[in-house]
């Protein structure tokens, strides 16, 4: 079970962010339905190439303060 809860609103300012600290990722990689969070996890794991805990830790340092533009 995912450690995190994103709304479809709430991802589209988390993808601006993770685009933003990974140039090389498309909208199309960073599909994601709302209640789908452990897929996301699961898909951003392999296309950043890190562990489960960072990409958690990244999600949530990114959803902490939504309208900041920082990762």
């Amino acid at each position: 079970m995912a450690e995190i809860s994103i709304s479809n609103k709430d991802w589209e300012r988390v993808k601006i962010k993770v685009q933003r600290k990974y140039n090389n990722l498309s909208d199309e990689q960073l599909r994601y339905t709302e209640g789908q969070e452990e897929a996301l996890i699961t898909k951003l794991m392999d296309l950043v190439n890190r562990n489960r805990e960072y990409v958690v830790f990244t999600l949530k340092k990114a959803l902490v303060n939504i309208d900041n533009n920082r990762l």
